[in-house]
């Protein structure tokens, strides 16, 4: 049931977590965001980074996770692969592991500068799973 994909949107890229649970779908929409910049099954898990967040409601959490990944992406210049992440009461707890970039071996496509409220949505479906979507500025 878990997975991801990008949806087109002008000039920027519309992402998509699915999941059984909101927090893998958190998880599943992390990995679309990987995979604008690279493949993410070329992503090593060899180092993690641990991220907290608390937002209102889960619309905000999820454009705060992402802009997070983000920020730690450039800051760290990292690219991530796998995450664990555990929702409760508008907290996000989350450890992503990855590995520093290496351009020969990732060949990032491009740079992506933030999620955006633009076309944000939280869904739960009627078979109980869920689908979490936004579209990031590139």
């Amino acid at each position: 049931m878990a997975h991801w994909e990008h949806f087109e949107h002008q000039a920027d890229i519309g992402l998509r977590g699915f999941g059984a649970t909101l927090a893998d779908a958190f998880g599943q929409i992390a990995l679309a965001l990987t995979a604008v910049l690279t493949d993410p099954e070329g992503v090593r898990p060899v180092r993690s980074v641990d991220i907290r967040r608390s937002a209102p409601d889960v619309e905000s959490l999820l454009v705060d996770w992402l802009n997070a990944l983000i920020y730690e992406m450039a800051t760290r210049r990292m690219l991530f692969s796998r995450f664990d992440v555990r929702l409760e009461n508008g907290d996000l707890q989350a450890v992503a592991w990855g590995e520093i970039i290496q351009p020969e071996r990732h060949r990032p496509a491009v740079e992506v500068k933030a999620a955006t409220y633009h076309e944000l949505a939280v869904e739960r479906h009627p078979d109980g799973g869920w689908m979490v979507q936004c579209v990031v500025d590139v």
